[in-house]
């Protein structure tokens, strides 16, 4: 059976990459720039390249440690889509106190 292929992500060029997944290898480098491919998971589906805002707030995530990996019952579960989604719940993790990787994932905040 062939390797699994997982998706790699390079915030700059704003392009992905499906590659097989290999816990040795070590850094992936982006074909475009040569700059480190940031490991996003399997259930990644890539933004339009032009679509900025889209970027901006896949960049939020994968800097507070959020990936798309697939759980044992389907899809990585909720993340946030806009901008407005991501203010929204950091507004939340200010207020709660809770871990800012953690109020990204809630799929509704508390009233």
């Amino acid at each position: 059976m062939p390797p699994s292929k997982t998706s790699y992500v390079c915030l700059p060029c704003r392009a992905s990459y499906k590659q097989p997944y290999d816990s040795e290898r070590g850094v992936r480098v982006c074909p475009r720039c040569a700059r480190t491919l940031i490991h996003v998971g399997s259930a990644f589906a890539a933004p339009r390249r032009r679509d900025t805002a889209a970027w901006r707030t896949l960049s939020v995530l994968l800097h507070a440690g959020v990936r798309f990996h697939k759980s044992c019952c389907g899809g990585p579960g909720y993340r946030p889509r806009t901008l407005r989604e991501v203010k929204e719940r950091t507004a939340y993790a200010r207020r709660s106190g809770e871990p800012f990787a953690r109020a990204l994932v809630r799929p509704e905040l508390p009233k």
